[in-house]
Protein backbone atom coordinates (compact mmCIF):
# COMPACT_ATOMS: atom_id res chain seq x y z
CA UNK A 1 0.00 0.00 0.00
CA UNK A 2 1.55 3.42 -0.94
CA UNK A 3 0.37 6.16 1.30
CA UNK A 4 1.67 9.70 1.08
CA UNK A 5 0.98 12.65 3.61
CA UNK A 6 2.28 15.90 2.47
CA UNK A 7 3.58 18.68 5.33
CA UNK A 8 5.20 21.82 5.07
CA UNK A 9 2.52 24.39 3.90
CA UNK A 10 1.71 27.90 5.27
CA UNK A 11 2.01 31.25 4.56
CA UNK A 12 4.60 33.63 3.65
CA UNK A 13 5.50 36.78 2.32
CA UNK A 14 6.99 37.12 -1.57
CA UNK A 15 10.42 36.90 -1.41
CA UNK A 16 10.20 33.91 1.57
CA UNK A 17 10.58 30.36 1.31
CA UNK A 18 9.21 27.20 2.74
CA UNK A 19 10.05 23.38 2.46
CA UNK A 20 7.51 21.13 1.78
CA UNK A 21 7.67 17.56 2.82
CA UNK A 22 5.67 13.87 1.62
CA UNK A 23 6.31 10.98 4.03
CA UNK A 24 6.01 8.24 1.21
CA UNK A 25 5.49 4.67 2.08
CA UNK A 26 6.87 3.17 -0.86
CA UNK A 27 8.02 -0.83 -1.00
CA UNK A 28 11.17 0.27 -3.30
CA UNK A 29 11.45 4.05 -3.84
CA UNK A 30 13.52 3.19 -7.23
CA UNK A 31 10.29 1.83 -8.51
CA UNK A 32 8.19 4.78 -8.47
CA UNK A 33 8.27 8.03 -9.96
CA UNK A 34 7.54 10.97 -7.51
CA UNK A 35 6.28 14.85 -8.26
CA UNK A 36 4.88 17.37 -6.70
CA UNK A 37 1.47 19.05 -8.13
CA UNK A 38 -0.22 22.11 -7.06
CA UNK A 39 -3.50 23.51 -7.68
CA UNK A 40 -4.75 27.38 -7.23
CA UNK A 41 -8.10 27.65 -7.31
CA UNK A 42 -10.48 27.84 -10.73
CA UNK A 43 -6.94 26.65 -12.52
CA UNK A 44 -6.09 23.37 -14.15
CA UNK A 45 -3.76 21.35 -11.88
CA UNK A 46 -0.23 21.43 -12.96
CA UNK A 47 3.22 19.55 -12.54
CA UNK A 48 5.75 21.37 -10.28
CA UNK A 49 8.52 19.06 -10.40
CA UNK A 50 9.09 15.12 -10.14
CA UNK A 51 12.45 12.73 -9.92
CA UNK A 52 13.23 9.09 -10.92
CA UNK A 53 15.69 8.82 -7.16
CA UNK A 54 17.50 6.07 -9.41
CA UNK A 55 19.66 8.44 -11.27
CA UNK A 56 18.65 11.38 -9.73
CA UNK A 57 17.04 12.39 -12.82
CA UNK A 58 14.31 15.54 -11.84
CA UNK A 59 12.08 17.97 -14.12
CA UNK A 60 10.69 21.15 -13.22
CA UNK A 61 8.15 23.08 -14.59
CA UNK A 62 9.47 26.63 -16.50
CA UNK A 63 7.60 28.24 -14.22
CA UNK A 64 9.45 27.23 -10.88
CA UNK A 65 13.20 26.16 -12.61
CA UNK A 66 15.91 27.97 -10.67
CA UNK A 67 13.52 28.52 -7.28
CA UNK A 68 12.23 24.95 -6.51
CA UNK A 69 14.30 22.03 -5.77
CA UNK A 70 12.99 18.58 -5.69
CA UNK A 71 14.84 15.76 -3.78
CA UNK A 72 14.40 12.23 -2.28
CA UNK A 73 15.26 11.00 0.48
CA UNK A 74 15.19 7.31 1.03
CA UNK A 75 16.63 7.35 4.56
CA UNK A 76 13.82 9.46 6.12
CA UNK A 77 11.39 8.38 3.52
CA UNK A 78 10.77 11.64 1.91
CA UNK A 79 9.84 13.32 -1.08
CA UNK A 80 11.13 17.17 -0.38
CA UNK A 81 10.36 20.15 -2.12
CA UNK A 82 12.46 23.38 -1.14
CA UNK A 83 10.40 26.72 -2.60
CA UNK A 84 12.79 29.93 -2.43
CA UNK A 85 12.16 32.84 -3.95
CA UNK A 86 8.35 32.54 -3.75
CA UNK A 87 5.53 34.75 -5.44
CA UNK A 88 2.44 35.31 -5.15
CA UNK A 89 1.62 33.09 -8.28
CA UNK A 90 2.82 30.23 -6.32
CA UNK A 91 -0.40 30.20 -4.15
CA UNK A 92 -1.81 26.76 -4.36
CA UNK A 93 -3.00 23.64 -2.95
CA UNK A 94 0.30 21.26 -3.50
CA UNK A 95 0.38 17.45 -3.90
CA UNK A 96 2.42 14.77 -3.62
CA UNK A 97 2.31 12.43 -6.15
CA UNK A 98 4.13 9.09 -7.25
CA UNK A 99 3.28 6.21 -9.66
CA UNK A 100 4.97 3.21 -10.60
CA UNK A 101 7.52 3.79 -13.32
CA UNK A 102 7.91 1.82 -16.22
CA UNK A 103 10.58 0.94 -18.58
CA UNK A 104 11.87 3.71 -20.41
CA UNK A 105 10.51 6.01 -17.99
CA UNK A 106 12.33 9.14 -17.11
CA UNK A 107 9.20 10.10 -14.74
CA UNK A 108 8.71 13.17 -16.58
CA UNK A 109 5.58 14.63 -14.70
CA UNK A 110 3.76 14.95 -17.83
CA UNK A 111 4.03 11.45 -19.42
CA UNK A 112 2.08 9.45 -17.66
CA UNK A 113 -0.36 9.95 -14.98
CA UNK A 114 0.05 9.67 -11.39
CA UNK A 115 -2.21 6.58 -9.30
CA UNK A 116 -0.84 7.84 -5.71
CA UNK A 117 -1.98 11.07 -4.65
CA UNK A 118 -1.57 12.82 -0.46
CA UNK A 119 -3.97 15.01 0.92
CA UNK A 120 -2.13 18.51 -0.10
CA UNK A 121 -1.01 21.06 1.86
CA UNK A 122 -1.82 24.30 1.42
CA UNK A 123 1.09 27.24 0.12
CA UNK A 124 0.18 30.98 -0.12
CA UNK A 125 2.49 33.35 -1.04
CA UNK A 126 1.30 36.81 -0.16
CA UNK A 127 2.44 40.60 -2.14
Amino acid sequence: QVHLVESGGGSVQSGGSLRLSCAASLDTASNYCLAWFRQAPGKEREGVASIWAGPGLVYYADSVKGRFTISQDNAKNTLDLQMNSLKPEDTAMYYCAARRRTSGDGCFYGRYGYTYWGQGTQVTVSS
